[in-house]
């Protein structure tokens, strides 16, 4: 896939593993749209400088279906398109299936699985229109090699893994 010009949305990608993403997009010549729950610093947005692409912010919470709309329609606007979409914000919780308390095991799945649609419901209609677009949902090796304290995670991303490939087909 030619990356040089496409707009890529990436949620959580004001640090860590998203923010890394976001670095390797605009390498490859990837305009990139960074995403987190509070305003992108000054000093992220500079890490951008050097390479030759447009970034763009959009601050929103990616746990609120309205906000993602609402986040997906500003990239939009501001940017022509979202072409790539990268599910990246995650959270896991390190205990086994029998110490888990619910309202954890719920906040887990919640997040490694549902929260991804509402991103995705949010961009596939304005790629669908465009006949263009792609979506990364990062997934673990967790999904197919099971860790004992980590059950719940696995789980969501297991379900993760699939519902992108039914995407796919």
């Amino acid at each position: 896939m030619e990356l040089k010009n496409k707009n890529v949305l990436i949620t959580g990608s004001t640090r860590g593993i998203g923010l890394a993403i976001a670095h390797k997009f605009a390498s490859l010549g990837a305009n990139v749209i960074l995403n987190g729950r509070g305003e992108v610093s000054e000093d992220v947005l500079a890490e951008f400088k050097g390479y030759p692409v447009k970034v763009f912010a959009v601050t929103g919470d990616v746990s609120d279906s309205a906000d993602a709309k609402r986040m997906v329609e500003e990239a939009t606007l501001a940017m022509g398109s979202v072409d790539v979409l990268v599910n990246n914000a995650t959270c896991n919780c390190w205990c086994s299936f029998e110490e888990c308390k619910e309202d954890i095991m719920r906040n887990v799945f919640y997040t490694n699985y549902i929260l991804p649609q509402y991103m995705i419901k949010a961009a596939l209609p304005y790629m669908r229109q465009s006949h263009n677009g792609t979506v990364v949902n990062l997934v673990s090796i967790a999904a197919i090699q099971p860790r004992a304290r980590v059950s719940t995670y696995s789980a969501a991303k297991a379900g993760l893994e699939g519902l992108t490939r039914t995407l796919k087909a």
